[in-house]
């Protein structure tokens, strides 16, 4: 009985944390100040509704602040604050939250650029998109649905406004989101290496070491793939040595350093030198790394969202989406590898109507042939021109008849 007391009372005090918890996140954008206000001290009727709709915005009431908003935008079409009505209506969804509400407030965002393209807070918007969508990423091994939305969309503020001061803060945003993906490829191949499965393995870790170079794993991923390219014969040997090159050349800080260069050795191989200006990205991603907090470490475990923290904090973000590949174990035409593979196709070079059934005999006297020459012979004889066939002969007695009736 006691036992079953300290049990709930442990239930309750758990469920007191979970609702302050909850509490706490619910109430985090009420009382937050508005980021886009109107610093003009005037008395403009449209003024006064737009200042009312960001009270109730910062007191968490979105559908009155919506409603007065709209207002304005309907009963003043000429005002000088209808740009910053129709963005404060989708601050309403994006503070709002959930997502319904992230949906509703992606709609006005992408509005709010296409009516406002020149504005700065058109990047703003474009940033904020891209938020909605980083929010709701899942952990690698989940949906990826919102990661690759949200990689789009952050390219899209980099290649619609890179001189924007969210350039960078959405650079950044789109290294983490990149980590996520490459950490869901590279654990398709480790699976693969692990399992044994080399040429799969190969082309996965192959892929995701060419298109996001910036991942924390990706010293990891080469050894692998040299090793995958290793096991799979004589022939994919370049490209195992090509991968341990990368490697040493690439990630010179990297503690699979040695190991890389032992593998070189082994293979007769050249080992190169560090390439200076990645021995500096990584030295300053060594001391700028982010370690992970006790909350993190404890919560991470329950919480959907990925963790970001070894997320790369220089370098150029890759700015194309990443696509499957052709393992390289598939023979590929000649024509596209310009070599020669193991399928070949060849044609009838002289271009004459005939084939093989034209020129060679039929299978079905070869076989006679072997029962007996006799039927063979008069299978393979030509018809004599001069013998009547069947048809001349009915012709024939049918004239006779018809004298004969004369």
């Amino acid at each position: 009985m006691n036992r079953l007391f300290c049990l709930s009372r442990a239930s309750r005090c758990w469920l007191g944390v979970a609702v302050v918890v909850v509490a706490l996140l619910t109430g985090a954008c009420r009382g937050k100040k508005y980021e886009n206000p109107i610093d003009k001290d005037t008395q403009q009727p449209d003024k006064v509704l737009f200042d009312k709709a960001i009270k109730d915005i910062e007191k968490g009431r979105y559908e009155v602040a919506r409603l007065t908003l709209n207002t304005l935008m309907n009963t003043y079409d000429t005002s000088e604050y209808l740009a910053k009505a129709k963005l404060a209506i989708a601050d309403s969804w994006m503070r709002e939250g959930g997502s319904h509400a992230w949906a509703q407030a992606e709609a006005e965002y992408k509005d709010f650029i296409l009516f406002y393209p020149t504005l700065e807070e058109s990047a703003e918007a474009q940033m904020k998109v891209c938020d909605i969508h980083f929010k709701q990423m899942e952990k690698p091994d989940r949906d990826s649905t919102h990661m690759l939305r949200a990689e789009e969309e952050c390219r899209q503020l980099l290649t619609q406004f890179p001189n924007s001061r969210f350039a960078p803060e959405a650079a950044q945003r789109l290294r983490q989101i990149q980590e996520v993906l490459s950490e869901a490829e590279y654990r398709v191949g480790d699976y693969y290496h692990h399992k044994g499965s080399y040429p799969a393995a190969a082309n996965r870790l192959q892929t995701l070491t060419d298109h996001y170079p910036l991942f924390s794993k990706s010293d990891d991923a080469l050894m692998k793939l040299g090793d995958s390219y290793g096991r799979m014969g004589p022939r994919f040997k370049p490209r195992s040595i090509a991968a341990y090159q990368k490697l040493v050349r690439e990630y010179p800080l990297s503690p699979y350093l040695d190991q890389a260069k032992e593998e070189l050795r082994k293979m007769e191989a050249e080992i190169p030198e560090p390439d200076p200006v990645a021995y500096a990205r990584m030295k300053y991603e060594v001391e700028n790394a982010t370690p992970r907090g006790f909350w993190a470490k404890t919560w991470g475990v329950f919480s959907k969202s990925p963790d970001v923290s070894a997320a790369a904090k220089s370098g150029q973000p890759t700015m194309t989406t990443m696509r499957p590949s052709i393992p390289v174990s598939i023979p590929i035409p000649g024509a596209q590898a310009g070599g020669v593979t193991d399928v070949t196709i060849s044609t009838d070079a002289g271009g004459a109507n005939t084939s093989a059934l034209d020129t060679q005999p039929d299978a079905r006297a070869t076989q006679q042939q072997g029962q007996g020459a006799a039927p063979a012979a008069a299978a393979t004889a030509p018809p004599d021109p001069t013998a009547p066939t069947n048809g001349s002969k009915k012709g024939d007695d049918k004239k006779k008849k018809q004298d004969k009736k004369k």
